[in-house]
């Protein structure tokens, strides 16, 4: 058994094994039947379904037909860079406010890409930032700080 696809035979591993670990613990809850279902029945089918979708990738991913994929090396720079962004929104939300912590999550996680453009990281933060506002203040009245401290 030669693996082709090395991507997909770890995808189809992952999928296999989230799947495995939800329906096991749905079964510790009562399931009922299609007629009546209980706690346990809706997320014992969506893992079983789960498992059957990896087993499905995973066959797909050794049969002969499928491409020749390799999975790259981690790059632990990128993943620094990726969960340092994420530390520095957790340290600024509190005191900085939801709207700068948006803006420094979205340009410090945008270094970590090889075509990274400030101008477009600026963009997007900017875009991001008007989106949060609207949909999690406005929209659904979150009570986020949302300027830093200093302008409240």
């Amino acid at each position: 058994m030669k693996i082709r696809n090395q991507r997909d035979f770890g995808a189809g591993i992952m999928y296999m094994v989230i799947g495995l670990f939800f329906a096991g613990i749905a079964t510790t809850y009562s399931m009922g039947n299609a007629a009546k279902m209980g706690p346990g029945y809706f997320p014992f089918s969506l893992g079983v379904l789960m498992f059957l979708l990896g087993l499905l990738v995973l066959v797909n991913s050794i049969r002969a037909t499928a491409s020749i994929d390799q999975i790259p090396k981690f790059n632990l720079k990128v993943i620094g860079i990726i969960t340092g962004s994420i530390c520095l929104f957790g340290i600024l939300l509190p005191t900085m406010g939801v709207l700068v912590a948006i803006f420094a999550l979205v340009f410090s996680a945008s270094t970590a890409s090889k075509e990274f453009n400030w101008k477009a990281a600026i963009l997007n933060s900017i875009v991001l930032m008007i989106f949060t506002y609207l949909v999690f203040i406005v929209g659904l009245k979150l009570t986020f700080p949302v300027l830093p401290f200093f302008f409240e």
